[in-house]
């Protein structure tokens, strides 16, 4: 198969994607077609119109009476009337319905992202992301709507302009439509450059947005260093790639539009001079004439709505085509057919020979791993970085999939229990607390969004929260700012850590949770994590391994596996790897 063809039934491919979200609206879209209809039909008369008062007006004038003047005129302003009816539907409830569609393809964008695994978002820039769920949508829905409606319309008129003109004279209307493939043929090129333009300039726009998101994010950072001139500079690179990528779409536009301009005047002087010269042999009339002139006209700029409408038809097509990307990416961490909702939980977590790596090129972060934590037991984990500590727990919730081996909760493969049910037995207080956009107290809730205020208070004092939130100018009421930018580093933690006693969840999962604050947020966070890890099965993730003495087993994880195992005392005294790594603690 050609090039160009793979490329034809791409776009087929795409379109055959996107018709499923018209079924609902099929009614809307007949009756916008009926009013495209009638609005060409409008169009369409006043050429026969003006026909036939010039031939009465030059080959039997008295016959042309105020009468049939007016009545002539009457006619054409009912049809205007109608017109002008069938103008508003389009243009109102035709671009509602491609909102609509936007909206429906926008949610189911949304769903699907909410699906994906952890390993699609560490190959994703989130920038790029938002730029498809909003730009890219965008685009769409004047795709949707003018879609069908402008082919209809130019249809229509092409057809029925082209009987018309036949029915005036053949040789002279096959002479003009000579020239339209032609016209076609020359504006092919450009056409091509603008639709490779326009999704490069998408891609280049989802750049912009991932790197104004990630200076934005890292404000702080950026002033502390005070690199504002190095963000500018990337920020320009970038804004000077899309500038271009747009001065060559505009390029090609431009050699597009001046080259349809130029055939159109071609076309026009061919009726004129091979119009007068056929008067001249008796073989047209001037009123045929005139309404010929009139009607190649109106074939014109149908002609050109058609290869104009080409650009926002590449635009609707690229932002298709970049939204059935997304949800294309494979959703690989799903319920099993048979997954059943986990019952009571007691805890009890087994891993057996556990093997998991992130991807087929790289190497076995976890290697047929075996490991027994009873239900209410503490298991810390230790040792160094890249030893697969974070990996392990992140497994047990099925953040990500293992390649080998299985892992159990109270006895059942977690591959046969539902996601939502697993997660919602899992508890998880990470390092990089992350606050949402909201009140203190809507990040508390986000544990339970069904607790009352009395449990939400009950969770915040629990986890050591409660004086500082009273003490905020409008205590749970207050707003945390974005990511929680208005609290410190320890009232932040402490407010995750409220969410997860709102949640009670029989399995903790705390990862290097207090490495980050300072010794008396630290000490607070610490008796608020104990309090919480108080009857749970608790796996903690500690670089800070004074604050783990009192686990129940230690586990010291290398890029071997598990080296040693034990609670504090035992490794003390085997004197090993453990030892060696608390020492340098004290």
């Amino acid at each position: 198969m050609s090039q160009k063809k793979e490329k034809k039934a791409g776009a087929l491919s795409l379109i055959k994607r996107f018709l499923p979200y018209y079924k609902q609206y099929a009614g809307v879209v007949a009756l916008d077609l009926f009013c495209a209809a009638l609005t060409t039909i409008c169009e369409l008369v006043l050429p026969m119109m003006v026909r036939y008062i010039t031939d009465m007006g030059m080959n039997n004038l008295q016959a042309l009476t105020v009468k049939t003047v007016v009545v002539i005129g009457a006619l054409y302003l009912a049809l205007r009337v109608i017109d002008t009816v069938a103008n508003y539907y389009m243009t109102s409830i035709g671009h509602i319905m491609g909102t609509k569609i936007e909206t429906k393809m926008r949610s189911d964008l949304f769903g699907h992202l909410q699906r994906l695994q952890f390993a699609y978002y560490d190959e994703t820039k989130v920038g790029t992301i938002m730029s498809r769920i909003t730009n890219d949508l965008f685009e769409v829905t004047e795709f949707a709507h003018h879609c069908p409606e402008e082919f209809f319309i130019a249809g229509i008129k092409i057809v029925v302009s082209f009987a018309i003109l036949c029915s005036v004279n053949v040789w002279l209307t096959l002479i003009v439509f000579a020239i339209v493939p032609l016209m076609l043929f020359v504006c092919g090129p450009f056409r091509h450059r603008m639709k490779e333009g326009f999704r490069e300039s998408k891609v280049i726009i989802g750049d912009i947005n991932a790197q104004v998101e990630d200076s934005l994010l890292g404000v702080r950072v950026v002033k502390s260093f005070a690199n504002e001139a190095v963000e500018t500079e990337k920020f320009e690179e970038g804004n000077k790639k899309f500038l271009n990528i747009k001065r060559h779409i505009y390029h090609a536009m431009a050699g597009f539009h001046a080259t349809t301009r130029l055939f159109d005047g071609l076309m026009y002087i061919t009726v004129v001079v091979v119009g007068a010269l056929f008067m001249m042999d008796g073989k047209i009339n001037a009123a045929d004439l005139v309404a010929y002139l009139l009607y190649v006209s109106m074939l014109l700029t149908s002609v050109r709505r058609i290869i104009e409408f080409s650009e926002q038809f590449y635009r609707g097509l690229t932002g298709i085509e970049r939204f059935v990307e997304i949800m294309d990416a494979p959703v690989t961490i799903t319920d099993s057919p048979d997954a059943k909702p986990l019952g009571d939980i007691r805890g009890d977590v087994e891993f057996k020979d556990v093997s998991f790596r992130y991807s087929e090129a790289s190497k076995d972060v976890i290697h047929h791993l075996n490991l027994h934590v009873e239900a209410g037991q503490t298991l810390a984990l230790v040792g160094p970085s890249g030893g697969g500590k974070t990996t392990l727990c992140g497994l047990i919730p099925r953040f990500y999939d293992v390649q080998s081996g299985f892992i159990r909760l109270d006895g059942v493969d977690i591959h046969d229990v539902t996601l939502e049910s697993l997660r919602n037995a899992i508890g998880v207080v990470q390092q990089d607390v992350y606050l949402f956009s909201g009140t203190v107290l809507d990040n508390i809730l986000y544990g339970r969004p069904d607790a009352t205020l009395d449990e939400v208070k009950e969770a915040a004092r629990l986890a050591g929260a409660a004086e500082f939130i009273d003490a905020l100018p409008q205590g749970y009421d207050t707003y945390v700012g974005e990511r929680g930018v208005k609290l410190s580093g320890g009232q932040k933690q402490r407010i995750s850590i409220a969410r997860v006693f709102l949640k009670d969840p029989p399995v903790l999962i705390l990862d290097e949770a207090t490495s980050a604050l300072d010794n008396e947020s630290e000490r607070l966070v610490q008796e608020s994590l104990e309090r919480l890890a108080k009857g749970r099965t608790t796996f903690i993730v500690a670089h800070r391994l004074t604050t783990i003495r009192n686990a129940d087993v230690i586990a010291v994880m290398t890029e071997e596996g598990i080296a040693e195992m034990g609670s504090h005392t035992e490794l003390m005294e085997q004197n090993g790897a453990y030892a060696s790594l608390y020492r340098l603690y004290e």
